[in-house]
């Protein structure tokens, strides 16, 4: 019998260690659990290490004040062979879309059945997504929203020079003016220069305005120095080259 490894992760000791011996009550389920996403993460790099990769995690939406939501993110970029569901205390719509966006496998209430959670468990190894009935309605709606968005914020950055998608995408991992300037090896004013370009073709007035539309757009950070693209002043001890 193929044995299902399942990951229970919830900051409520009591919730977590009942559900898990619940599940491991089951003939082909093995369970383990954890306090956070942190440990989560540390725990599943640790079964990985062993040869011993957990199968599914059941993700409280609600990590002691974190995001559950953020942590399927995680474990969907990082660990791509684990299916992720969230587990919530109550039915959120747009919560719902978001962790389906981020990769989760399937929403569930805490207060459901046994039977219904293993279900579920064993469906999204079917490669089957599972949401309660009462939101797939509200579900859709949201996830049609976020895509109508989406292709606007696409649009919109695709108006962007390619040294102003560049500029946006250091925006997005956090950088100011000067840092921008010493990544891309351009003055300070060039740099502001374009910023205020790229506020003006986005249609936004500040810089977290502008980092939601591109990451809504699928534009992610910067991450090495890339060099100086032809047509921009590059200057050096104050001088330009």
């Amino acid at each position: 019998m193929a044995r299902i490894r399942v990951l229970v992760v919830d900051d409520h000791r009591v919730f977590a260690e009942s559900l898990a011996a619940a599940l491991a009550a089951e003939p082909d389920v093995d369970v383990a659990a954890a306090g956070s996403g942190p440990a989560a993460l540390r725990c599943l790099d640790r079964a990985a290490a062993e040869g011993r990769r957990f199968d599914v995690m059941l993700i409280d939406s609600d990590l002691g004040g974190a995001d559950g939501v953020e942590l399927v993110g995680e474990v969907r970029s990082g660990r791509p062979g684990v299916r992720a569901v969230v587990l919530a205390e109550k039915d959120d719509a747009r919560r719902a879309a978001l962790a389906l966006q981020a990769g989760a496998w399937g929403w569930v209430a805490k207060d459901c059945s046994l039977q219904r959670l293993l279900a579920v468990v064993r469906g999204v190894l079917r490669d089957e997504t599972h949401l309660p009935p009462a939101l797939l309605t509200g579900v859709l709606r949201e996830l049609t929203e976020a895509r109508r968005h989406r292709t606007e914020s696409e649009q919109l950055v695709e108006s962007l020079t390619p040294r102003e998608r560049e500029v946006l995408r250091c925006m997005v991992a956090g950088l100011g003016r000067k840092a921008v300037a010493e990544r891309l090896f351009l003055s300070p004013h060039t740099v502001r220069t374009h910023m205020q370009n790229v506020l003006g073709k986005l249609g936004v007035h500040s810089t977290l305005a502008a980092v939601a539309l591109a990451r809504r757009a699928g534009v992610g950070p910067a991450d090495e120095p890339g060099p100086a693209l032809a047509g921009d002043v590059v200057e050096r001890g104050g001088q330009p080259a």
